[in-house]
């Protein structure tokens, strides 16, 4: 009988079935919530484009039910919990092919949003971590290679507020001509934190221009916001990496939260 391994525990296949079905159970009071509030992503139906939402109910739902539970599959992971195993939630690249919001459990990854891209997959996905191909995102090369592919983007340098760029270096287009900046989730600021901006830095030195027409749409809407020097300050956006790094502002906090304040400020899409 196949077992895959962690350090507390180890599952057999039909183990790993029952935690399946129990998840799945969860994701079906998950979704009688989310399908009102979220019918669709875009011109997407419901549950395409919503892993971050599932996951999240899901893993709400576990901390409400895991105490008390008689169910087989919750009672399994809550034996696990109790030999010091930790349950979490993790967002990353996804065989390098996807953006997803996942658990992870120990040294297992448990997707309970596995149909959010493709809706014909079932919808809970429960494998040993390292045969997942789930992996951190390590650089903005990665990001821009999966966010080109998956949400069918072009990719450009944010030279529109080079100010914001250390932390936010991206301007995407999609295919109708509609552009926003990025990324502001809290996993890629803290990878641009610990790099101490190099990685910010890196991925603008190779990424061209927005095209003009994006780059005017951007001034136009601008101009129209309230002075900030987050926001309408201008110059190179290598030199404020740099700036940046120097100032130690990769260990500010407080300056992050002045940086995301300031994104908030920002069309969502232009």
């Amino acid at each position: 009988m196949t077992q895959f391994n962690d350090t507390n525990s180890a599952w057999s296949a039909e183990k790993v079935d029952i935690v399946i079905k129990s998840l799945a159970n969860l994701r079906l009071l998950a979704d009688l919530d989310l399908v009102p509030r979220y019918p669709h992503f875009g011109d997407k139906t419901y549950p395409l484009g919503r892993c971050k939402e599932i996951r999240d109910a899901v893993f709400m739902l576990l901390q409400e039910k895991l105490p008390q539970s008689t169910d087989p599959g919750l009672v399994l992971i809550r034996d696990m919990l109790s030999k010091g195993t930790v349950l979490k939630k993790v967002w990353g690249s996804l065989r390098d092919e996807y953006f997803q919001n996942a658990m992870v459990l120990g040294d297992w990854y448990l997707d309970v949003s596995n149909d959010t891209v493709n809706p014909n997959k079932p919808r809970v996905e429960v494998l040993p971590l390292i045969e997942s191909r789930f992996y951190n995102i390590a650089s903005f090369e990665q990001f821009v290679k999966i966010a080109r592919s998956y949400w069918n983007v072009e990719v450009y340098r944010n030279d529109i507020c080079p100010a914001l760029a250390p932390f936010m270096p991206l301007i995407y287009v999609n295919e109708k001509g509609v552009s926003w900046m990025g990324e502001a989730n809290d996993d890629m600021l803290s990878m641009v934190m610990k790099s101490q901006f190099f990685s910010a830095k890196s991925i603008l030195s190779h990424l061209s221009t927005p095209p003009e027409a994006i780059v005017n749409k951007w001034q136009n809407a601008l101009s129209q916001l309230k002075h900030n020097s987050f926001i309408h300050t201008q110059g190179d956006p290598l030199v404020f990496c740099e700036e940046y790094r120097v100032k130690q502002y990769h260990l500010d906090s407080i300056f992050r939260d002045r940086v995301v304040m300031a994104f908030l400020e920002l069309p969502r899409g232009l």
